[in-house]
């Protein structure tokens, strides 16, 4: 491996064709070149395993409950409580025992690109999946956390494959015919509860840019939404769209003032 070039080397580092044996030859390469593709490899290497313990620890609660005999364990979690506009979305899902799609985590810890590529992956493989919406006007209707609460609750009857027991981030849902339990930031506890957070986050987010297109000037496929900076000051100079949720305090005040 020491008469490859550096440039050569660095496509077979990216195209991941060089065995444990060529890279065990390579540290002995003196090259500065060569010591900073193995300084980026092994990096990645340990960002690999951290990645796969991290798997592993968020199948715990799963694992434990399939140890009880447990088959089919939904995971619930939500995306857009906090938005001065737009609908909140909850989504199910039922993940196989395995199931392997290394770097699910959290929705919000994760790019845009990496939510995007995970959602696929989510549908392509879960036993089942339900996502379910709940619009503005019912937000305002019944106030944000009833309306969550409905959402994931909706989202848990709706699959097709009934669970027989569901892990739910944050939010205590009672009358479920099956058991349940909240776990507090089950987002990036439980594999299951990350995963349905990814398919109610990308869901969302494709909501709200579809009302962007509606009213570009707001900037929705932006903040989707939220109460930034840039989006109070549109609202500041614009006023509320119909889509924006008239019981939130910053719109109350805006239309009061």
């Amino acid at each position: 491996m020491k008469s490859q070039s550096i440039s050569t080397l660095k496509e077979l580092f990216k195209a991941k064709e060089l065995t444990e044996s060529h890279i065990k030859e390579l540290r002995t390469d003196s090259r500065k070149g060569v010591e900073q593709l193995l300084r980026s490899y092994d990096k990645k290497q340990e960002e690999k395993k951290e990645l796969e313990k991290k798997f592993e620890d968020m199948w715990t609660f799963e694992k434990e409950l399939h140890k009880k005999q447990y088959k089919f364990i939904a995971g619930t979690d939500e995306a857009g409580r906090g938005p001065l506009a737009g609908p909140v979305v909850a989504a199910s899902v039922i993940l196989p025992k395995d199931f392997n799609v290394i770097g699910i985590t959290d929705s919000k810890q994760l790019t845009e690109k990496d939510r995007n590529y995970f959602f696929e992956k989510i549908k392509e493989k879960a036993i089942d999946y339900s996502i379910y919406s709940i619009d503005h006007q019912e937000i305002d209707r019944i106030n944000i956390l009833e309306a969550t609460k409905k959402a994931m609750e909706k989202s848990l009857l709706d699959l097709k494959r009934f669970p027989d027991y569901a892990l739910i981030d944050a939010v205590n849902i009672q009358g479920t015919p099956f058991p349940v339990k909240s776990i507090i930031k089950g987002d990036d506890l439980s594999i299951s509860i990350a995963a349905a957070s990814i398919l109610a986050k990308v869901t969302r987010d494709q909501v709200m840019e579809q009302i962007a297109k509606e009213y570009p000037e707001y900037g929705f496929d932006k903040h989707k939404g939220y109460g930034t900076k840039e989006h109070i000051e549109i609202l500041q100079k614009l006023g509320p769209t119909p889509y924006h949720r008239y019981s939130f305090t910053p719109i109350k005040k805006l239309l009061e003032s």
